[in-house]
């Protein structure tokens, strides 16, 4: 075979034409990704061209081998028209997929660095692929909101069939408490006052920053203006005073806020010298049976 039968060739010229369409896009795409990331100025932005750029691609590409077979696929209107329903049934999981994609990068489900429960597995969001969106899982066998190693991808379909949890969205702060015992004969409003200073010493900067957060919440949806500053309250029966600390604290450092609030809580019970003192279950025997 010539080189003129080969260029003649229907297979060849195609294959050709793939592979030249190929390199184009490739070209383009990591060009247009230099000139965005001088114009982006954080990472995020960066990301997100990038994604972008890459579905962009991938459309321009699917279109071009189209163009490409257009004259081949013309003439096969009819049997495709029949085999469109099989083809999407099967690949129906993909289709929901790639229109999760578009939906979490048209809305504001989540985007890379927040905290999410997708599919029963929380984590933060590395990475949002066209198919699966990329989790740094934390918990399962590691107490709190720790890495625990695993990378876990969920498919981008779960944002049609199942809740998305944000913890870190609009509003980057949990609410938490703590629960204390105390002992019915110590000095409750000592008590009161001693964790009240505890929670405004360690979260009160919290409360300022949680504020305006909150604050644009209110003007984004119809939500009630909910108080974001330390709170103790207290609840007592037969056996001891129940003291309730809820605050507002950063989602990263629920956690350490926490140890550090119960360091200084103990040490505060320490140093009040029996006025105040920690409530355990107990169990008092009145009499013996007798024999």
């Amino acid at each position: 075979m010539d080189i003129q039968q080969l260029l003649n060739n229907e297979i060849f010229t195609k294959t050709t034409s793939i592979l030249f369409l190929f390199v184009i896009i490739y070209a383009l795409v990591k060009i247009s990704q230099k000139a965005t990331f001088k114009i982006a100025k954080d990472n995020s932005a960066k990301y997100k061209f990038k994604k972008l750029i890459n579905f962009i691609g991938y459309l321009f590409f699917v279109f071009g081998i189209l163009y490409i077979f257009n004259a081949k696929l013309s003439g096969l209107g009819t049997a495709l028209g029949v085999a469109g329903a099989g083809i999407a049934f099967a690949l129906q999981e993909v289709i929901v997929s790639i229109a999760g994609y578009v939906t979490v990068f048209s809305s504001n489900f989540y985007k890379v660095g927040d905290r999410v429960k997708l599919g029963g597995t929380k984590g933060d969001v590395i990475d949002i692929g066209l198919l699966r969106t990329t989790l740094m899982e934390i918990g399962d066998w590691v107490n709190g909101d720790l890495y625990n190693g695993k990378m876990v991808r969920v498919a981008n379909s779960f944002v049609f069939k199942e809740p998305v949890y944000n913890y870190s969205g609009d509003f980057p702060f949990l609410w938490d408490e703590i629960t204390i015992p105390i002992k019915t004969n110590g000095d409750y409003k000592f008590a009161k006052d001693t964790f009240t200073r505890i929670l405004e010493e360690e979260v009160g900067d919290f409360a300022k920053t949680s504020q305006v957060a909150w604050n644009k919440m209110i003007g984004t949806y119809s939500i009630e203006n909910a108080s974001v500053t330390p709170m103790v309250s207290m609840s007592f029966d037969e056996n001891w005073i129940t003291f309730t600390l809820r605050y507002a604290v950063d989602y990263k450092s629920r956690r350490g806020t926490k140890s550090v609030l119960f360091d200084k809580i103990l040490s505060a019970i320490k140093e009040s010298k029996g006025r105040v003192e920690v409530a355990s279950a107990a169990i008092e025997i009145t009499a013996f049976p007798k024999k």
